[in-house]
């Protein structure tokens, strides 16, 4: 009898591993690289994607290639200031069966069936994640991020949150909910950054690159 759920197994383990050596492809030229993650729904007239935007461009003359989801919202705004920067413009693009549209500000563009390989690629190739205010996904980002650094599996990397109002309650249950409760430690709380500044964000990533130019340190996982 044939295991049909192995075979499945198998053809994803495929599916999943040329999705990665097809983005590494296509991005093994590509260096000082920082990923932009937010909510897809974020329109034009939102101060967000404006701020994004904004951010994305300073990241540019500062020498930055931008990664993004590659799709609307913030991830638009991410990538649009990159390009309107003459910079690398990357989107890590997601099949989904809603909010599916590419943006049209890509320089590279990779598609993924798998969010493993679309993460993957993201924590393989950045410097720094800038979490601009989201749902689920970009949370799903954050806490992928955050675990990722603490515990060694991935290098380093400056994370930082860009919209203090809109992040404070979930800064708040950090310290009082995870560390008050002993579920973290007082240095995880020195994982992350947060400011409403474009440039104190460009300084935070600058300054990350130098150190970690100092010493051993290379992109990706561990």
């Amino acid at each position: 009898m044939i295991d049909l759920r192995a075979s499945t197994i198998q053809g994803q383990i495929k599916e999943i591993s040329e999705e990665l050596y097809t983005a590494a492809e296509h991005l093994k030229d590509v260096s000082n690289a920082v990923s932009i993650f937010g909510s897809a729904r974020t329109k034009p007239d939102n101060p967000y994607y404006n701020k994004t935007v904004e951010i994305s461009k300073q990241l540019v003359h500062a020498g930055f290639a931008i990664i993004s989801g590659g799709g609307p919202g913030i991830m638009e705004a991410a990538n649009k200031g990159c390009y309107e920067a003459d910079g690398t413009s990357i989107g890590l693009n997601i099949k989904l069966p809603f909010e599916t549209h590419n943006n049209p500000y890509l320089s590279h563009s990779i598609d993924f069936k798998y969010f493993v390989s679309r993460k993957t690629t993201f924590f393989m190739n950045s410097w720094a994640y800038i979490i601009m205010p989201g749902g689920f996904g970009t949370l799903d980002e954050l806490f992928e991020a955050l675990t990722l650094i603490q515990t060694g599996k991935a290098n380093k990397a400056p994370i930082i949150f860009v919209g203090k109002e809109f992040w404070q309650d979930l800064l708040n249950f950090f310290e009082k909910g995870l560390l008050g409760n002993g579920y973290i430690s007082p240095h995880d709380l020195d994982l992350y950054h947060v400011t409403d500044c474009p440039q104190e964000v460009v300084n935070i990533v600058k300054k990350a690159v130098e150190e970690n130019a100092k010493g051993p340190h290379c992109l990706g996982l561990c």
